[in-house]
C-alpha cells in the first residue's frame, strides 16, 4: 500500500513538473518572440553593400577599410538608426539599417567622402579640414537672417590667418567652402548671386541638392575666427551637415555595389507567413512523436517548446536579429533537435527487445545512444561553422541560429527531456505498460530485407544519373539567379491584380532586359532584371510599380563584383566542410569510414544540383546554404549508422572480419537497427520544410525545396550509398590485424625475430 502511494506521488510530481516545464515554455516562447530583434527582410529596410576604393587610385589598406567602417559608424548613429548592422567583408562593406525611412538620405550621408576644404574662387587648395576643432562643428537658427546657419571651430590660426590675408589681397577676393570638391571647377558670379558651373548647369552655394558648394565669402582682411556658414539650409540640413563634418572625412570613396530596398509591409506579410508555417510544422512533429512514441513522445513535444524558447531567449542575448533564414534555420533546427529523442527512443526499445526492465532499459538505451548523439551534432556543428565563416550576411543569420540550435540540442533535447523521462520511469508506474509509455510492442518477426543485394546495381544507376546530369548542365547550365550573374530583384505587392504580359510591357518602356518574372500569386510577382540598378533608377522603378499598381515594391541589386565573391565563398565552403568532417570522422572512426561519409555527401549535393537544374529551379545564395544544411543534415543519418557498423564489428566479430559475407552482415544488422530511426527522423524534419513552402514566405522558397530535395537524397545514401562504399573499402582489410595499421613497420619486426648465432 505504501509502495502505491510512493509510486502515486512520485507520478504526481512528475506529471506537475512537465506541465509546469510546459507553461512556461509557451509563455518564454511569446515572450522571446515579442522582444526579437527583426531584420531588413521582416522589418523592412535597406542593405547597401560598398565597394571601398582608394582616392586618386590609391591602394587601399586594411587601416583604412576600418578608419572607414568607423567613420560610417558615427554616421550612421547620427540618422538615429537603431542598432545598424556594419560589416567588414574584405574590401567591401556591408551596410544594413532595418526600419529606416528615409532612404536617400541616408545613402547621401553613408557614402559621402565628406572632405571639407577652402579653396579661392577658381579652385585652388586654400586649407582642408586640419585647420578645424576635429568633432566642434554647430549649427543653429539666426532669427535675424531667418535661417539656419554652421560654425566651425578653428584650430590652426596661424595658417587660417595666412590664408585669409592672401585672399584679401586677390583680385577676386572670395573663400569658398566645398565638400567633396569635384576637380575643375569655378566659382562664377554676377550681380545677383554666386554659384559654380559644370556639365550639369550653374548651381548656388548652399542649396544642398544640387551643389556641393557650401559658403562663399568675400574677405577683406585676414582673420582667424570661427567660420560661420550660411546658405539656403533648412533644419534637417544643416543638422545632416554638421553630422557628417563632425565624423570626418573618409580616407577612402565608396562605391555601391548592391543593395536591397524592403518596405515595411512585405516583412510584415513573411513575418506572418513564416511564423504559421513553423506553428503548423511543429505542430505537425508533435503529433506525429505522439502517434509513435505516446507518453514519450508527449515528453518530447514539451521539450521541442522549451528548445525552441532557450534558442530565442539566446539568439536574443547574442543580439541577433532574425531574418527569414533564421526562421528557417529555427524550424529546421527544431527537426533535426527531435533526432536526438528518436536514437534515444529506439535504443531503449531495442533494450526492451532483451527483456529487461523499462527502468534498465531507459538506463542502458540512454547510455548507448549518447555517442551517437554527440557525433552527429558535432559534425553537422562544423558544417554551420564553416557556414558562418564563409557566407556573407543572410547566410550567416542562418548558420548563428542553426549553431544555437545545435548546442541547445544537448542542453535541452539531451540531458532535460532525460531527465523528465527518468522521473517517470523511477515511479514504475509504467512498468509492464511500455507500449503507453515508449509505443514499444513486442514482434516475433524481425525485417530481413538484404540493403546490400541491390549495391551494384545502385552504384550504377547513380552512375548513369550523375553523368547525364553532368552532361544536361554543361549543355544547358544551370538557372543562376542574380546573386551569380548580377542584375536586380523586383517584388511587387499589389492591390490590384497582377498580369504577366502587362509586367512585361512594363519592363520594356522602363528600358530594361527583363530575365525572368514569376507571379507569386495574382496580387504578388517576383521579377528579376539583368540590369544592376543604381539608387536613382531604384527609385524610378519604386515610384512607377508604387503608382501604376497601387504597390508596394521591393528592389535589390547585386554587381559583377558580388557574383564572384559570392561564388568564391560558396566554393570555399563546401571545400572546407567537406576537408573538416574528413577530419573529425577519421578522428572518431577510422579513414574508411571518412571517406564512404564524404562520397556519400557529394552524392547528395550533385543529386541536389541536377535535380535543380533538370526542374529549372533558380539557384542563388540561399541554395548554398541548403547544400550546406544538406551536407550537415545528412553527415548525421550517416554517423548514426556508422556508429552502429563500429559497434557491431567489434559485438559480432571482435574486429577481425574474415570474409565478405561477415562484412554484409554487419552492415546488413547495422542498418535494420537504424532505418526506422532515420526513416522518421527524415520524416519529422521534413514536416516543418514542406510547411514553409507550402505556407512560407517567397524568399525562402528555393532554400526549402533545395533542402526538401536533401533530405530525401541524404537519406537514401546514408542507407544506401555510405555502407555500402564502406564495405567495398573494408574488402582489403578482410584476415588482417584489426590493431594494426598501415603505418606499422613490417620489416622492423621481422629483425626483431632474428637471434644472433641462430638465425643470422
Amino acid at each position: 500500500m505504501k509502495k502505491n502511494k510512493d509510486t502515486k506521488h512520485k507520478f504526481s510530481s512528475a506529471l506537475i513538473l512537465s506541465i509546469l516545464i510546459l507553461l512556461a515554455s509557451i509563455s518564454g516562447v511569446y515572450l522571446a518572440i515579442k522582444n526579437l530583434k527583426y531584420g531588413l527582410d521582416l522589418q523592412g529596410g535597406f542593405e547597401v553593400l560598398y565597394r571601398v576604393d582608394g582616392i586618386d587610385g590609391e591602394k587601399v589598406t586594411t587601416d583604412m577599410v576600418n578608419s572607414t567602417y568607423r567613420i560610417i559608424d558615427k554616421r550612421i548613429n547620427s540618422l538615429g538608426v537603431s542598432e545598424p548592422e556594419i560589416s567588414i567583408e574584405g574590401n567591401n562593406i556591408r551596410v544594413t539599417m532595418a526600419g529606416i525611412d528615409n532612404i536617400e538620405d541616408a545613402r547621401k550621408t553613408i557614402s559621402t567622402t565628406a572632405a571639407l576644404t577652402f579653396r579661392t574662387h577658381d579652385g585652388e587648395l586654400l586649407m582642408d579640414s586640419s585647420v578645424l576643432n576635429s568633432g566642434q562643428a554647430k549649427w543653429d537658427y539666426d532669427p535675424r537672417m531667418g535661417g539656419y546657419y554652421i560654425s566651425l571651430s578653428v584650430k590652426d590660426i596661424d595658417k587660417f590667418y595666412n590664408q585669409t590675408k592672401k585672399v584679401s589681397e586677390m583680385d577676386q577676393n572670395y573663400i569658398v567652402i566645398w565638400l567633396d570638391y569635384v576637380e575643375g571647377t569655378k566659382l562664377e558670379s554676377n550681380s545677383v548671386t554666386y554659384g559654380y558651373a559644370d556639365d550639369t548647369g550653374f548651381h548656388v552655394c548652399g542649396d544642398l541638392k544640387n551643389s556641393n558648394c557650401l559658403s562663399y565669402a568675400r574677405v577683406e582682411q585676414g582673420f582667424a575666427s570661427d567660420v560661420t556658414i550660411t546658405g539656403n539650409f533648412t533644419k534637417e540640413e544643416a543638422k545632416g551637415l554638421v553630422d557628417l563634418i563632425n565624423s570626418g572625412s573618409m580616407p577612402t570613396k565608396l562605391t555601391e555595389i548592391s543593395s536591397k530596398t524592403v518596405t515595411a509591409s512585405f516583412g510584415e506579410n513573411s513575418l506572418d507567413k513564416t511564423f504559421k508555417a513553423g506553428i503548423v510544422g511543429i505542430s505537425a512533429i508533435a503529433i506525429l512523436l505522439i502517434l509513435i512514441y505516446r507518453f514519450s513522445g508527449f515528453l518530447a513535444s514539451i521539450s521541442i517548446l522549451t528548445y525552441t524558447f532557450v534558442t530565442l531567449l539566446i539568439f536574443n542575448l547574442v543580439g541577433g536579429r532574425l531574418s527569414l533564414q533564421g526562421i528557417a534555420a529555427l524550424v529546421i533546427g527544431i527537426g533535426m533537435a527531435v533526432d536526438s529523442s528518436v536514437i534515444s527512443f529506439s535504443r531503449i526499445k531495442e533494450e526492451l527487445k532483451r527483456k529487461v526492465s523499462l527502468k534498465t532499459a531507459f538506463k542502458e538505451g540512454s547510455k548507448e545512444s549518447f555517442i551517437s548523439i554527440l557525433d552527429a551534432n558535432l559534425t553537422t556543428l562544423i558544417a554551420a561553422i564553416i557556414l558562418f565563416i564563409f557566407g556573407e550576411s543572410s547566410v550567416k543569420g542562418f548558420a548563428t541560429m542553426l549553431i544555437i540550435s545545435i548546442i541547445v540540442t544537448f542542453i535541452v533535447m539531451v540531458y532535460l527531456n532525460r531527465y523528465i523521462l527518468k522521473l517517470f520511469v523511477n515511479t514504475e508506474k509504467f512498468e509492464g505498460h511500455t507500449k503507453a509509455f515508449i509505443g514499444y510492442k513486442e514482434r516475433n518477426k524481425e525485417s530481413k530485407f538484404d540493403f546490400v543485394k541491390p549495391k551494384n546495381i545502385i552504384f550504377i544507376v547513380v552512375a548513369i544519373i550523375i553523368v547525364l546530369g553532368g552532361m544536361f548542365i554543361y549543355s544547358e547550365g544551370l538557372n543562376l539567379g542574380v546573386d551569380f550573374k548580377g542584375g536586380s530583384t523586383i517584388e511587387i505587392n499589389s492591390k490590384n491584380k497582377l498580369d504577366e504580359e502587362t509586367i512585361k510591357e512594363d519592363i520594356k518602356e522602363l528600358e530594361y532586359d527583363l530575365d525572368k518574372i514569376e507571379l507569386i500569386n495574382d496580387k504578388s510577382a517576383y521579377l528579376t532584371i539583368s540590369n544592376v540598378l543604381d539608387n536613382e533608377q531604384t527609385s524610378r522603378v519604386e515610384e512607377y510599380f508604387n503608382d501604376k499598381y497601387e504597390a508596394t515594391t521591393s528592389v535589390g541589386a547585386i554587381s559583377n563584383q558580388v557574383k564572384k565573391d559570392i561564388t568564391r565563398n560558396a566554393v570555399k565552403a563546401l571545400i572546407y566542410a567537406c576537408i573538416g568532417m574528413i577530419i573529425y570522422i577519421t578522428i572518431r572512426f577510422k579513414f574508411s569510414y571518412g571517406v564512404s561519409a564524404i562520397i556519400a555527401l557529394i552524392h547528395d549535393s550533385l543529386m541536389v544540383v541536377i535535380i535543380f537544374s533538370l526542374l529549372r529551379y533558380e539557384v542563388n545564395s540561399m541554395f548554398i546554404a541548403a547544400i550546406l544544411s544538406i551536407i550537415g543534415y545528412s553527415i548525421n543519418n550517416t554517423i548514426v549508422v556508422f556508429d552502429r557498423i563500429r559497434e557491431n564489428k567489434t559485438k559480432l566479430y571482435k574486429d577481425k572480419i574474415k570474409n565478405v559475407d561477415e562484412l554484409k552482415n554487419i552492415v546488413n544488422v547495422s542498418l535494420r537497427q537504424t532505418v526506422s530511426r532515420c526513416i522518421i527522423t527524415t520524416i519529422t524534419t521534413l514536416l516543418p520544410v514542406i510547411s514553409l513552402i507550402l505556407i512560407g514566405s517567397h524568399e525562402i522558397l528555393t532554400f526549402n525545396i533545395a533542402l526538401l530535395i536533401g533530405l530525401l537524397v541524404g537519406t537514401f545514401s546514408s542507407l544506401f550509398i555510405s555502407s555500402q562504399i564502406w564495405m567495398s573499402i573494408e574488402k582489403r582489410n578482410i584476415g588482417k590485424d584489426p590493431n594494426k595499421h598501415w603505418y606499422d613497420d613490417d620489416k622492423k619486426e621481422k629483425e626483431e625475430l632474428k637471434v644472433k648465432g641462430i638465425n643470422c
